[in-house]
């Protein structure tokens, strides 16, 4: 929940705290204090700056969204279940940014993670399916629309409503 400066100012603190209490041979504290820090960098690899990405992703601020998703360096060691919203914003942002095959890209990657609910995982789905259309690969969007209808009575009205509208699209061409 930090962000990469806010923690390595935490592990700063701690590590400082570390060296005082084992110079003044208090073991208690400083086993905590290392504790800390091996939590601290354990949550770095396991969820990064995930959460506060996801804030500023729900508020709609995709410039600031897409600078704390950069600070992931290695986003494949993310915890599965991070792993996929990770990719579904980053998809977001790169088709905000117009980056069409990179989004697609990602949300290909995102459907193949779990996300939050089934109506997130089938807008991946559906994500990649607009986006095969647009770039002229139909018989992709028609793939992907099938996997997005596998659990149709579980999906929103809205979600079908979409989905009929590109089946309509694949049908033009």
């Amino acid at each position: 929940m930090f962000s990469n400066r806010a923690r390595i100012f935490v592990l700063s603190v701690f590590a400082i705290m570390l060296v005082l209490f084992a110079y003044q041979h208090v073991y208690q504290l400083t086993a905590f204090c290392a504790l800390m820090i091996i939590v601290i960098v354990f949550e770095y690899f396991k969820q990064g700056t995930l959460v506060l990405a996801a804030k500023y992703y729900h508020l709609k601020d995709y410039e600031k969204t897409e600078e704390l998703l950069k600070q992931i360096r290695k986003p494949e060691w993310l915890n599965k279940k991070r792993r996929g919203f990770y990719e579904y914003m980053m998809g977001a942002i790169c088709l905000w940014k117009h980056e069409f095959n990179a989004a697609e890209a990602h949300y290909e990657l995102a459907a193949q993670y779990p996300l939050r609910t089934l109506n997130d995982h089938v807008a991946a789905l559906v994500h990649v399916a607009n986006i095969s259309i647009r770039l002229g690969k139909y018989d992709k969007a028609e793939a992907y629309l099938q996997l997005a209808l596998k659990d149709k009575e579980k999906i929103t009205a809205k979600m079908l409503a979409v989905i009929d509208r590109l089946k309509q699209e694949i049908k033009k061409h």
